[in-house]
């Protein structure tokens, strides 16, 4: 191999490097800077939000007392009789006659409130601080025992061919000056 096709493996080796470290980092921050923030991460399935928060984004929220609580605020919840979160905006909020707040939601891009009214029972409740779009999916996906594996494992095959290749040369040159 000539010195000009080392450069060239050389430098596209440090181009991927380099992006597989940017891809890392922006994922390291996707995940570790909301923690450290207290906010809960939360992926959008449904259209039903589309417009504000589409399918596939990731919703930050950031968990706030009850009682702060106001009609236009998005919330990530589950539905009386839900067995999954929904992300719905606040449309109204009302009083039983004991004095406990109930709340009624409804998607933006749904024409009509949900069909139901609730109570939130515990002190505090997720709401929504920030969306990201696409990033939703990545979240999903690292749901995948295959997708982690492939995650861990195709850095760990990069650097085991690279320390392999580089071995490799050593040895060549070795013989060569022998």
């Amino acid at each position: 191999m000539d010195g000009r096709t080392q450069a060239a493996v050389r430098r596209a080796g440090r181009i991927a490097s380099g992006a597989a470290f940017v891809v890392a980092a922006l994922a390291a921050l996707l995940v570790l800077v909301p923690a450290l923030a207290g906010w809960q991460r939360y992926a959008i399935v449904s259209g039903s939000m589309t417009g504000t928060y589409d399918k596939g984004s990731l919703v930050l929220d950031e968990v706030v007392p009850v009682r702060e609580l106001k009609v236009g605020d998005v919330i990530t919840y589950r539905p009386p009789a839900g067995d999954h979160l929904i992300t719905h905006r606040i449309a109204w909020i009302g009083r039983e006659a004991d004095g406990a707040r109930l709340f009624r939601t409804k998607g933006d891009a749904n024409e009509v409130v949900d069909p139901w009214t609730f109570r939130l029972d515990q002190p505090s409740q997720a709401r929504v601080r920030l969306g990201v779009p696409y990033a939703g999916y990545a979240l999903s996906a690292l749901g995948s025992r295959d997708v982690r594996l492939v995650l861990i494992a195709f850095p760990a095959v990069l650097i085991a061919a690279f320390s392999l290749a580089g071995l490799w040369r050593r040895l060549g040159t070795l013989e060569a000056a022998a």
